[in-house]
């Protein structure tokens, strides 16, 4: 199969390239050439999807399928009328923050309904438009594509450092800080096995709309099995949502924050997307004790990003917790 990945320099885009290339597959990479190197096997192409003539450098040529990875309207816009019409299948990594409810538990790709897109002329997604941007590319996609909404990935590589933030805590064993009850759903992906599917799917020419997201667990089932894939020693202590916001602890990503943790019932639906069907078509998902092995050594081998709480933060937050409970006047 003659794959072209639009982008395939960073994260998913270069494990789809790379499951690609050591499937025996022919993959060309088409990017500024900006986030990182390519798999090792694939063909790397320089373009610019922000220029008029920004896809010129791949004018007749033709491939058996598209992986497009991009999040601003205007590229997918003129990547459709550049390519698709002479490509076999085209794939669209999408994501579940297209979604309006993130209220309801269990929900699926086919009846939950989505945000508004963001208007024809808005060509670039920000923050704060980007499920809408989303919404707005998977419009212009159109159908007869396999649209992949993906969840939180994690895995090797991963920039953004969130989920890496608990091997690597755990990892340090001792008492551990943990947001919420035990009971609170998380889910996520392995970057490998989401980019193993998109490539078998652009094989078999899967289309339709679908959450690329593995089964939702508990957050102490979580940590658990992480820390018993890691070996270690460590005693969770669950600290509430009004006693984290009061101490600014913040949620998701990003410094000083408890990465996976939502608020409930805000986010309640978040972490509870049917993905059923998704594994229905294919899709397979790894043991986490893997996910969880193999991050840890690619963080210790390459001194890549962990996002969250530092070692003192936790500390002083644990800290205060415990003062509280002690407080006669706090019972």
């Amino acid at each position: 199969m003659r794959l072209l990945i639009l982008g395939g320099t960073q994260f998913l885009g270069r494990a789809i390239a790379a499951h690609a290339c050591v499937a025996g597959h022919d993959v060309t990479c088409a990017a500024r050439g900006l986030a990182g190197p390519i798999a090792s096997g694939a063909r790397f192409v320089r373009v610019d999807r922000d220029a008029s003539n920004g896809l010129e450098p791949l004018a007749g040529q033709k491939f058996d399928a598209v992986v497009d990875v991009s999040r601003h309207p205007g590229q997918v816009r003129g990547a459709v009328v550049a390519l698709k019409r002479q490509t076999g299948h085209w794939t669209f990594i999408s994501t579940i923050s297209v979604y309006a409810d993130n209220h309801t538990p269990g929900q699926r790709s086919d009846t939950a309904p989505l945000l508004a897109p963001t208007a024809p002329e808005i060509k670039h997604s920000t923050e704060e438009t980007y499920g809408a941007a989303k919404v707005a590319c998977e419009q212009a996609v159109g159908e007869s594509a396999l649209i992949c909404r993906a969840g939180l990935i994690v895995g090797p590589e991963d920039p953004t450092g969130r989920f890496t933030y608990w091997p690597a805590r755990l990892a340090r064993g001792g008492e551990v800080l943990a947001p919420g009850t035990p009971n609170d759903p998380v889910q996520f992906i392995d970057v490998r096995d989401l980019a193993q599917w998109i490539v078998d799917a652009a094989q078999t020419r899967l289309t339709g709309i679908y959450d690329g997201i593995g089964p939702t667990l508990t957050r102490g089932q979580l940590l658990a099995e992480c820390a018993a894939a890691l070996g270690s020693s460590c005693t969770f202590t669950w600290v509430n949502r009004a006693f984290l916001e009061e101490h600014n602890v913040k949620s998701w990503a990003g410094p000083r924050s408890l990465p996976l943790w939502l608020p409930l019932p805000d986010y309640a639906g978040f972490a509870t997307r049917d993905a059923t069907p998704a594994r229905n078509a294919g899709l397979k998902l790894r043991a986490l004790s893997e996910t969880t092995l193999d991050i840890l050594g690619w963080l210790r081998a390459s001194n890549g990003p962990v996002a969250g709480l530092t070692i003192e933060e936790e500390r002083e937050v644990l800290a205060a917790w415990h003062a509280r409970r002690r407080d006669p006047g706090d019972q």
